[in-house]
C-alpha cells in the first residue's frame, strides 16, 4: 500500500472504534478489518487490530501471525498502549493454542501500563493454571489483587507468600 492509501490516524481510530462497536458477523469483521488494517496510519496499528479482529471470532493461528507482525513492525514504539494490550491477548492467544510457556514468559516480562492494570498478572495465572502450576497461579491471582483491597492486605500478603512455600 502507498502511503498515500493510508486514511488520517484519527479518521482511522474512528473507523476501527466504529468497527469493534458494531454487531456485525465474525466474516464481516475480519473482512473489514483486513481492510481497515490495510489503511492504518502504520503498518503495526493495523497488525495489531487486524490481530484482535482474527482473536474475537477464534482464529487464533491467524491472531498470532498478526500480532508477531505488529511486534516486528515495531508497535511498541507506535503505540505503547497497544502495545501493552498486545501482550495480553497475543499471551491469551499463545495458551490457547496450547504454546503455555510462551504465554508465561510473556507475561512475566510484561511492563505494567496502566491501560491494562493488572490484566497482564490475571491473565499470567491463567497461563500458570493451565500449565498445571496451581499454586503458583493462586499467588498470583492474590497478589494481582491484594492493592486493591481496601484492608486485610497483611493478611493476604501473607497468605500468598505461604503458597510460594507449599
Amino acid at each position: 500500500m502507498n502511503e498515500q492509501d493510508r486514511l488520517p490516524a484519527a479518521e482511522w481510530e474512528k473507523r476501527v472504534e466504529a468497527l469493534r462497536a458494531s454487531d456485525c458477523g465474525h466474516q464481516e469483521l475480519i473482512i473489514q478489518m483486513t481492510a481497515l488494517a490495510a489503511a492504518a496510519p502504520h503498518p503495526a496499528l493495523g497488525a495489531f487490530e487486524l490481530a484482535g479482529a482474527f482473536d474475537s471470532t477464534g482464529h487464533e493461528d491467524e491472531a498470532d501471525a498478526e500480532y508477531s507482525r505488529a511486534t516486528a513492525q515495531g508497535l511498541s514504539d507506535v503505540d505503547p498502549s497497544r502495545a501493552s494490550q498486545l501482550v495480553v491477548q497475543h499471551a491469551s492467544t499463545l495458551r490457547n493454542l496450547g504454546r503455555v510457556d510462551a504465554a508465561i514468559e510473556m507475561l512475566r516480562d510484561a511492563p505494567p501500563h496502566p491501560d491494562t492494570g493488572a490484566a497482564p498478572a490475571v491473565f499470567l495465572a491463567l497461563a500458570l493454571h493451565s500449565a498445571g502450576r496451581h499454586d503458583e497461579a493462586l499467588r498470583t491471582a492474590v497478589e494481582a489483587i491484594e492493592p486493591t483491597l481496601p484492608r486485610y492486605n497483611r493478611s493476604v500478603r501473607a497468605y500468598a507468600a505461604a503458597l510460594a512455600d507449599e
